[in-house]
């Protein structure tokens, strides 16, 4: 089998690697520890997490232990998209949690999954602590390493004292970091000046090498320490001369990750091998298991500079490869869909948007399902916000769906906050909407049905203990608990809400919320009824609004279901009932082939005993609607028709 240069990089960098003998030899004894089933690492960025990782990893595999890796970055933040990757990293078919477990246990005698960049993946730390690994053999070890602290759950919830523990990291000392200097070909005379400089920080250390060896005539200036990672990345690119590159820089950081194709997409007029390998050279790149990603620290200071000495090539950079990423999307697999959702995401550039999926210090709560002790304080935070209507509602819920109840813990396991949101098809056969809230939704919901095998949420309540409005790392968590919840439902249509108007109907209105046609007045306070349709693509189609309106990007072509109208470069085009079905079906079926048979059952109906060639003549007539974008309506030889719009 051939060897991935992906992996000889690893190795490679596990040879060179220096220091940490303090730490190796920690993770080594708890590792191998049978009272401790799960290690913490965890330090700033550009500490040298993954530098340790590939080398514990190395040392446990010479002592013979089997070690699974996995990269959070590329793992949908879900139960089936954990089992997927988990199934794919040991070459087995997915199952069950039950399953999954089963499979990593039997590897071997000693087996240990390592977590990298965990931080991205918190969502799920409730699911991993309170099933996954309690399923997992006395014989596995699961080390995780990320930026933040370990959330407090860890320590206090009951049968994990004592089997789990937490290792910080911190700079390299004095002797480590010349030691990295010499090896990156910094002088002796040199190395100690550079050592204290960087205060020991892995990253700022190879940077400041790289720099003084492509310069060395450079007289470094003193910076502070938290701007040195920032200054010493201008230093570095400064007087970067080889054009190639310096546009491969500038192009992979707007991205979430660089591929061929991206690098293709965004530098037409550089082959895109040179643009790759150019940036793997990099001091500052890693290999992931789905391209090449810069360190996020030099990211952010080269988007940042690109963004304000040259805006318009920083948005032509990021509209390439939104029209790539958007191409890529059409036909990709379901193994790849979160990554290209996750690609999406980084595309978002407000702040809006980036506090409702991004926000800051969530690891300070741990957001997981309530128990039947949480209802007093469900209730408390709910009388703190509202009055008795609005209470009779949440506990009429609290009764009937327990289940539907979502917490957020503080450190000493207090109740922070909670949301109420469930599925429809969940009540339909149990329960009467009898509250004027879900009264309210229903209606709505009976009065414009969305297609079948597609569902809809309805989200009852997302409070807090305190009492401000504004966003905070209490609501930060809940509404990141959100965003597990869409990628746990991927049929998920609409997601229906309330909101008082003076709060929060801003912000949910530029994350795609519209107010019904009616409001609600409970307690004395007003409530607007709130919907967001994620469209026929669902939520990666919804997704992809955001980048378009974001880059100033209007799509092409625009199916008003709801209207019953096709909009045409912002013109409404009319269509006839079978004009319209077979519009729809190919655009939720958008990238993909649509036989000509398919078509007749769906649009016509099974029981059509007509020819198929009223599909050919329908879209002749279909295309000459089109105009100009007739051609985003694909034949395809021997099968039917394909559409690709957007790009």
């Amino acid at each position: 089998m051939a060897t991935h240069l992906r992996d000889l990089l690893s190795q490679q960098a596990a040879r060179n690697f220096v220091g940490r003998a303090q730490e190796l030899s920690r993770l080594s004894n708890l590792v191998n520890d049978e009272n401790t089933a799960v290690v913490f690492v965890h330090g700033i960025g550009g500490i040298g997490k993954s530098s340790l990782l590939e080398a514990f990893a190395g040392q446990a595999q010479a002592a013979g232990s089997v070690v699974i890796k996995l990269d959070c970055r590329a793992i949908k933040p879900s139960e089936e998209g954990f089992i997927s990757e988990l199934a794919a990293a040991i070459e087995d078919e997915p199952g069950d949690v039950t399953e999954s477990a089963a499979q990593l246990s039997q590897l071997g005698d000693h087996v240990i999954l390592m977590l990298d960049t965990y931080e991205v993946f918190r969502m799920m730390d409730n699911w991993l602590r309170q099933v996954f690994i309690p399923a997992l053999s006395d014989n596995v070890r699961v080390v995780f390493f990320g930026r933040e602290a370990p959330i407090s759950a860890w320590y206090t919830t009951p049968g994990w004292n004592g089997m789990f523990q937490s290792v910080p990291l911190g700079p390299l000392n004095g002797t480590e970091a010349e030691e990295l200097l010499l090896q990156c070909g910094v002088a002796e005379t040199d190395a100690q000046r550079v050592a204290q400089f960087t205060q020991g920080h892995p990253l700022a250390l190879k940077l400041a090498a790289a720099a003084i060896v492509e310069r060395p005539n450079l007289t470094l200036k003193e910076v502070e320490s938290q701007h040195v990672v920032t200054e010493l990345t201008h230093l570095y690119l400064a007087d970067v001369r080889d054009p190639i590159a310096r546009a491969a820089v500038e192009a992979a950081s707007v991205v979430r990750r660089a591929t061929h194709s991206l690098l293709s997409a965004m530098l037409p007029d550089i082959d895109s091998e040179d643009a790759y390998d150019c940036l793997q050279g990099l001091p500052f790149v890693e290999n992931a298991s789905d391209g090449l990603i810069i360190h996020d620290l030099v990211q952010q200071a080269v988007a940042s500079n690109l963004r304000s000495a040259d805006p318009e090539r920083y948005y032509n950079l990021r509209r390439s490869a939104w029209h790539q990423l958007r191409s890529e999307f059409s036909v990709g697999s379901r193994a790849a869909i979160w990554r290209y959702t996750a690609d999406m995401i980084y595309l978002i550039d407000q702040s809006a948007i980036h506090r409702a999926f991004f926000p800051t210090d969530v690891y300070l709560y741990a957001v997981e399902a309530a128990t039947p002790d949480d209802g007093a304080a469900i209730r408390a935070i709910t009388l703190r916000h509202d009055g008795p209507e609005m209470l009779d509602i949440i506990q009429h819920w609290w009764d009937m769906l327990p289940e539907a109840f979502y917490v957020a813990r503080g450190r000493h396991e207090e109740v922070a906050g909670f949301y109420c949101m469930f599925q429809v098809e969940q009540l339909t056969s149990r329960l009467h909407f009898d509250d004027p809230i879900t009264r309210l939704l229903w209606d709505h919901l009976q009065a414009n049905p969305i297609p079948e095998k597609q569902s809809a949420l309805f989200s009852l309540s997302c409070l807090t203990a305190e009492t401000g409005e504004e966003c905070s790392p209490v609501r930060g968590s809940l509404w990141l608990d959100y965003k597990r919840t869409y990628m746990e439902y991927p049929q998920t249509r609409r997601i229906y809400t309330v909101a008082q108007t003076k709060t929060w109907f801003p912000l949910l209105e530029r994350l795609g919320f519209r107010g019904l046609d009616f409001d609600l007045t409970l307690d004395g306070k007003p409530y607007n009824a709130m919907m967001n349709d994620f469209g026929p693509q669902l939520v990666p189609g919804w997704m992809a609004g955001l980048v378009d309106a974001q880059l100033g990007i209007t799509p092409p072509l625009i199916l008003d279901v709801e209207a019953h109208q096709l909009v045409v470069d912002n013109k409404p085009i009319e269509l006839t009932p079978l004009e319209f079905s077979l519009m729809h079906y190919l655009m939720q079926h958008e990238g993909k082939a649509v036989s000509r048979d398919e078509l007749l059952n769906v649009v016509w109906g099974y029981d059509y005993d007509g020819g198929s060639n009223v599909v050919d003549a329908m879209v002749r007539s279909l295309r000459k609607k089109l105009g100009d974008h007739a051609k985003c309506i694909e034949t395809v030889a021997s099968i039917g028709y394909r559409l690709r719009w957007g790009g």
